[in-house]
């Protein structure tokens, strides 16, 4: 992170300044298209997003490193053990923790709900014991807590309009959730889940053994676009919510919708082969997007300033 970033956001403590960069760099590493949007805001709001990232990113690394020796038990507990020293850490005002230390600061400077960060880590603990999910309704309670509610953290920071866009930050953060479900049906079988909700692949005829032989039938195909339809939906109703942001902060938004819900576009385009190949937003298009959100925002910068950084 450039220090002009961490200045103009009036983070000067040298060891708050070296966990925000422990969070850009997690940011950078495992979240490509996420971080390519991060870098379209104003210099000063970058820190804060990468610092929400970071806490989501560390939290998943818990459960999901394949290569980790812990039981699940032993997860569980470093998760519980996460939670309870950040919850403390905010109720003191700071924390010690390397990549906490940032996220801390961010809540604090931002009034962030430490209830998002709660339901963040009830769904971090729902991937340790839950395989499937029967109806949306109940993959609803976890794609609330491990997607909608990162959204919900960062509309502070993003200084809408109105409350209304709390709403369609849901929206978005669960469009994009589900359209890495799509993306990823093979990868998460490797994990021992589902994540399309056993019911409505049924009424497709898509059963778990069907998806577990790892075959793009055309039922399968018609589950997926089922899907698809689904995420686009989402996709739609976000955009008000968008439109409602600080106009500094709009061109990112735009292209991470643009660029997350893309990957069901890519699904489509290798025809749902999902167990073949890897969905990839190509690097040309990733461009196409990106460069005009650059310029647009640079205009919105100078038309409408940055927008506030409080507690600066």
């Amino acid at each position: 992170m450039s220090t002009r970033e961490l200045d103009e956001a009036g983070i000067t403590d040298p060891k708050l300044r070296a966990s925000y960069e422990r969070c850009r760099e997690l940011n950078a590493a495992h979240g490509k298209t996420y971080y390519l949007a991060t870098l379209l805001l104003p210099g000063g709001k970058r820190p804060f997003v990468h610092a929400l990232y970071g806490f989501a990113r560390y939290a998943d690394e818990i459960v999901d490193d394949l290569g980790s020796s812990l039981s699940v038990s032993e997860k569980s507990a470093a998760l519980t053990r996460l939670g309870e020293e950040f919850f403390a850490d905010v109720a003191r005002g700071e924390s010690d923790h390397p990549v906490a230390a940032a996220v801390v600061d961010t809540v604090m400077r931002w009034n962030i709900p430490t209830a998002h960060f709660e339901a963040f880590l009830h769904s971090m603990r729902m991937d340790l014991t839950v395989g499937h999910y029967d109806t949306f309704d109940d993959l609803y309670e976890y794609v609330y807590g491990s997607a909608a509610v990162i959204g919900l953290q960062m509309v502070p920071i993003l200084e809408p309009a109105s409350d209304s866009a709390n709403a369609r930050a849901i929206d978005l953060g669960i469009a994009f959730q589900l359209a890495n479900f799509i993306r990823d049906v093979d990868e998460d079988l490797d994990r021992g889940r589902i994540y399309l909700p056993l019911s409505e692949l049924a009424e497709f005829g898509v059963t778990p053994e069907v998806l577990a032989a790892r075959r793009a039938t055309p039922a399968v195909k018609a589950a997926l676009a089922f899907q698809v339809a689904r995420v686009r939906e989402l996709e739609e109703r976000s955009r008000a919510g968008i439109a409602d942001l600080h106009p500094a902060v709009q061109p990112c938004i735009e292209a991470a919708r643009i660029l997350y819900c893309g990957i069901v576009d890519a699904v489509e385009a290798i025809d749902y082969e999902v167990f073949d190949q890897r969905a990839t937003v190509g690097m040309r298009r990733r461009l196409e997007v990106a460069l005009p959100a650059w310029r647009a925002a640079r205009v919105a910068r100078r038309r409408f300033g940055p927008g506030r950084i409080r507690g600066v």
